[in-house]
This record gives structure tokens, sequence and C-alpha cells, in this order.
């Protein structure tokens, strides 16, 4: 537990000293607005680990909001923006923020994007606004996509079919999949998308119980 103490201070003290001292200049700015956005998210997902849902769901929020500020001036392509924003809301339980923020990607061309990433988020905002059609059909588009883990397909691909078996087969996947993993954003040990799915599941009527160090008991 002192570890997740610290880990959610130390990201605490990035956010506020970002905030502190936000450049004039449109680069640096979103730039700086991004690693804000990720400590903010470092910070939601410390204190979840640590059984504080409420000033998790704070910090995840502002996570959201500084992702989708950042976006204003970013690179054509910055797909883990929306994406970011989409999953800290999921986990946070803000069902109207995630319908909005997957309506900003969609809009933004998230589901016509030639990158892979930006098509996981398109299918990530379909699933959102349940068009299940439209994100079984980018889910499919990404099967030759080496950057997405096979098992976040899969996963995508149950939650668009609504299909209770298979989800618990890709769900449990991709738990292993994240413990098999070496480094993680801002080294923060939490399988984020799995929590993101988790509450696609559950909207849909599908409920699989996970046990795994990285997510919270």
């Amino acid at each position: 537990m002192g570890d997740w103490e610290e880990t959610a201070a130390r990201a605490r003290e990035r956010f506020e000293d970002g905030a502190a001292r936000l450049p004039d200049d449109a680069d640096q700015r979103q730039r700086q607005l991004a690693r804000m956005g990720n400590a903010a998210w470092a910070a939601g997902l410390s204190l979840l680990m640590l059984g504080r849902p409420s000033e998790a769901d704070a910090w995840l929020l502002h996570a959201a909001e500084t992702y989708r500020e950042s976006w204003v001036d970013a690179p054509a392509e910055s797909w883990g923006r929306p994406l970011g924003a989409m999953k800290s809301r999921l986990i946070a339980g803000d069902v109207a923020g995630a319908a909005a923020d997957a309506q900003w990607a969609i809009a933004a061309g998230a589901d016509e994007s030639e990158s892979p990433i930006g098509r996981y988020a398109g299918a990530l905002a379909s699933l959102i606004l349940e068009d299940d059609t439209a994100a079984a059909a980018l889910a499919e588009m990404l099967e030759s996509a080496s950057s997405i883990p096979p098992a976040v397909l899969a996963s995508l691909a149950a939650l668009a079919a609504r299909d209770a078996d298979s989800y618990e087969r890709a769900i449990h996947a991709l738990v292993a999949d994240f413990e098999s993993r070496d480094e993680y954003l801002e080294d923060v040990p939490v399988a984020d998308t799995v929590l993101a799915f988790q509450a696609l599941a559950s909207a849909r009527g599908i409920e699989v119980e996970l046990s795994s160090r990285l997510v919270p008991s």
C-alpha cells in the first residue's frame, strides 16, 4: 500500500507542477497537457488500487479533461488522447462524459483513420455509443495490426457481439497479457484497458469476475 501512496503522491505533484507552469507556445502547451493527463491518470489508478474510488474518479476525470484540452494543438493522428480520455471516463463510471468523448473521437475521424490506434479509438467509441455493428467492423479491420494485442481485438469483438462466453475468454487473456508486460505507462502496473472493457461489459449485462495484482480487489 505504501508504494501506491507514493505513486499517487508523485503523480499529483507532477500534475500540479505542470498546471502551474503551462507554456504559452501552442506546441509546448499541448505536450505539457499530455504529460499532465498521464499524471492525472496515474494518480487516479493508484488511488483506485488503494481502495479510494471517489478520489480516484476525480483524478481520472481530470485526466480525461486534460487529454481533451491537449488535443486542440496536438499533431494529427494523436489518437492516444481521445483513447485515454474515453478509458478514463469509463473507469470512473462517467457514462455521459464517455459518450461525449466518444462522439468527439468519431467526429475527429477515428473510425476512418489509417492508423491502427485511431481505428482502435473508433472501435471503443462505437462500443460506448452502442453502435456494435461499426465496432465489430473496426475490430475486424484491425486483425492484421501487430500494434494492437490480439486479446484487445478479441475483447472488442466479443463486446460488439454481446457474446458473454467469448468475452470471458478474451478478458482473461487480456489480463494475462498485462501480467506478462515489463513496462507500464507512467510505471503504473494497472490493467486500465481491462477496467474500461469491464465497464462496457457490465453495461451489456456481462459480468466476469477477475483476480489479478493489476486490478483493484
